[in-house]
Parts: structure tokens; C-alpha cells; sequence
């Protein structure tokens, strides 16, 4: 005789039921939170164009292809006011690019010094370091902006009255002012003798890490890499017939012709972006080295090692475990926060783009999505570089 029991026989059928899996359960909530998204978003986007159709406001990237008919200060790339709509973009987009990969290098290197002053035993530099820090990290970025464009640049004399740093460089007003190299058809060489001294360099650094691992042997690849990245490229010079020469600025009226000019937007903007992005660096520095167990520098000690290199080769490595996460954050901020430029007229992706471009077509939708992509694009890169560095120095555990 076979006895079924009800209750068993109904688990066992939820049990099999596909809707019970939560494998299924899960994507199956997925394809539906995102379906409703997905239909949010359309639902907006065609309701904006309804409107602007009814209003009769173009649409589309169209007007990419339309001359543009102003001028820019500060270009990268080949532009006047000949040029398209999708010119001032790139153009707008390289400025952007230029003043953040150039904040980040300087705020890094002043982070990074400011961070380890901070942590000296002698009272006055750590003391320094300390008031640096909470001053700049305690005043709005914008207010640094205004002071370092309106108080300290805009203070400087006239172009008749520049400032000259030396026989080729002139500062004043309307910018910095330094001479530029302009390249001969023999110049080539130059450039094949620095790429060939970059490669050399990687190798002997590759070769001096593992003799090392293998012999405990230290070999000087600083001053080895400096002299091929200086010696090469300098015999190129004078090989291949010294075909480079100097174009030296020129009082002409009312302002320099020649050489390269760098604006007082940009150094304004570049001073205030690195000295505040700096003052946080510098404690997460401090922090990420105070978190380093104090007998790691005892040890290094003990073994004869001064203090700087115990610093280089001990202490920093373990910090740059603590010291990326948050470094990675600041360095977004940076990015993010060069938008403000417009506000002292540095020609930026937002007041390039997303300003006069915006005024001039009204296009809203179309330039406010284009520049927000620039901006998540650059993060995205930003974060994804970080994490590969960081995945590099992270402690390995078996």
C-alpha cells in the first residue's frame, strides 16, 4: 500500500516551480525594474521633444555641421570662427582635459609633500603644513578662483611693462609669455631618439627589479633613466643638424607676438584647483602613513636605512594601499570641479559648449547630454585607471 502525503506533494511542487528559483525570481525583477526604467526615461525624453516640436525648436545634432562664429582664447587644435559647431566641442573638451590632467599631476606632487611635512618632527615645518591645510581646505574653490584671477594676476603690469623672468619669457596681464620651439623636417630623429631612450629606460628598470629580487642588489635607476631620456635625444640634436629653433615672444602694439602665451584663466584656474585638491590630498597622505604599523619604520631602521629611503621603499608602498581609494575621489572632484572656470572665462567644455554654443543654437537637450557625457566618460576613465593601479599595489593574500 502507497500513502501520499498531501503537504509533501505540494512543497515538492513549489520546490520544482520555476517561480520559486531564485535564480529566476532575481532576473526575472531585474528585466523588470529595468523594463520600467527604460520606459521612464523614453516616456521623458519623448515628452521633451513633443514640446519642443510644438514650439517649433529644432532637434537633433544637426547643428554640429553649422559655423560657429566666435572665437575661442585658448585652442589646442586649428580654430577661428570659420569653424563648426563640433570644432568648439573638441576644443572645449581638450581645455577641459588639459587643466585636469595638469591639476592632478601638480595636486598630487604638493599633496603628497604637504602630506609628509605634516607628519615632520620639526615643529615649524609640520606646523606649516598644518595651517596650509586648513586654510585652503576651508575657504570655497571658487573664492580661491577670484583671488588667485582678480587679487594676484590681474594685479600684474601692463604688456609695455611686462615682467621679464629672462631674455625669452615675459609676464604680465594678459598672461605668461615664453618662447617656442618650432620643428625642422630633420626633427624626427629628435622624437625616434626620445621613444628609443622611454624604451630603454622600461627595460633597465625591469632588469634592475628583478636583479634585485634575485640579489637584493639596488641599482640607480633615476639618474640612469635621466641621462639616457637627456643624453639621446641631445646627440639626435646636434646629429641630425640642430633642426630646431627657438620663436621668441615680440612686443607688437599692444601685446606679444610669438612664443607660447599662457593665459591668466588657465593659471589662475590651475592654481587654485591644485593648491585646494592639495590640502585634502596632503591628509589623506598623512593618514594613509599613520596607519602604517610604526615597527615597519623601526625595522627599516634598525637595518641601516636612512630615513628617506625608508619612507620610499618601506612606508609609502604599504600606505598607497589606504592612500588610493580616497586619492581617486579627489581626483574625480578635480575633474568635476574645473566646470567653475567659467565663471573667470576659461574657455572649458561647460563655458565653451554648454554656454555660448547653448545660447547661440538652443539646443539644450542635445549639448546638455553631450557635455554631461564628457564629464561621466572622464570619471569613468579616471576610476577605471585608479582601480587597475590599485589592484596593482594591493596586498596579495594566499
Amino acid at each position: 500500500m502507497i500513502i501520499f502525503s498531501t503537504g509533501s506533494v505540494v512543497l515538492a511542487a513549489k520546490k520544482t516551480s520555476l517561480f520559486y528559483n531564485p535564480t529566476f525570481r532575481a532576473l526575472l525583477f531585474q528585466a523588470l525594474a529595468a523594463a520600467a526604467l527604460a520606459y521612464f526615461i523614453y516616456s521623458i525624453i519623448n515628452n521633451a521633444l513633443t514640446n519642443l516640436d510644438q514650439r517649433g525648436i529644432a532637434t537633433g545634432f544637426g547643428f554640429l555641421s553649422q559655423e560657429a562664429g566666435f572665437g575661442i582664447g585658448l585652442s589646442l587644435i586649428d580654430y577661428d570662427e570659420t569653424y563648426s559647431y563640433g570644432r568648439t566641442f573638441f576644443v572645449g573638451l581638450l581645455n577641459t582635459a588639459l587643466v585636469s590632467v595638469m591639476g592632478i599631476f601638480l595636486a598630487t606632487i604638493l599633496g603628497f609633500v604637504i602630506g609628509i611635512a605634516r607628519l615632520s618632527s620639526n615643529w615649524l615645518v609640520s606646523r606649516f603644513a598644518a595651517i596650509y591645510i586648513e586654510t585652503f581646505r576651508n575657504i570655497p574653490l571658487l573664492l580661491q578662483i577670484f583671488f588667485w584671477y582678480f587679487a594676484v594676476l590681474q594685479a600684474l603690469p601692463t604688456p609695455r611693462n611686462s615682467i621679464s623672468l629672462g631674455e625669452s619669457m615675459y609676464l604680465n596681464v594678459r598672461g605668461l609669455y615664453i618662447a617656442k620651439p618650432v620643428f625642422e623636417p630633420n626633427a624626427h630623429w629628435i622624437g625616434l631618439a626620445l621613444i628609443t631612450a622611454v624604451f630603454i629606460s622600461i627595460c633597465y628598470t625591469i632588469y634592475a627589479k628583478r636583479k634585485q629580487k634575485v640579489s637584493g642588489q639596488q641599482s640607480p635607476i633615476l639618474w640612469v633613466s635621466l641621462s639616457l631620456l637627456i643624453l639621446l635625444p641631445t646627440l639626435a640634436y646636434f646629429a641630425s643638424g640642430q633642426p630646431v629653433h627657438m620663436e621668441v615672444p615680440v612686443l607688437k602694439g599692444f601685446n606679444f607676438r610669438g612664443g607660447i602665451g599662457i593665459i591668466p584663466e588657465l593659471a589662475a584656474l590651475l592654481l587654485a584647483l591644485s593648491t585646494y585638491t592639495a590640502s585634502f590630498i596632503a591628509e589623506i597622505v598623512r593618514a594613509g602613513i599613520n596607519a602604517v604599523s610604526h615597527g615597519q619604520t623601526e625595522a627599516a631602521l634598525s637595518l641601516g636605512l636612512p630615513q628617506g629611503k625608508t619612507l620610499r621603499l618601506v612606508v609609502i608602498p604599504q600606505a598607497l594601499r589606504i592612500i588610493i581609494p580616497p586619492l581617486t575621489s579627489q581626483y574625480l572632484n578635480l575633474t568635476k570641479n574645473s566646470s567653475l572656470a567659467m565663471a573667470i572665462g576659461y574657455p572649458d567644455l561647460v563655458s565653451v559648449f554648454a554656454g555660448t554654443t547653448l545660447n547661440q543654437t538652443g539646443q539644450a537637450i542635445e549639448i546638455i547630454a553631450m557635455t554631461m557625457a564628457v564629464y561621466l566618460t572622464l570619471s569613468l576613465l579616471t576610476s577605471l585607471l585608479m582601480n587597475i593601479y590599485n589592484r596593482k599595489v594591493a596586498l596579495v593574500e594566499r
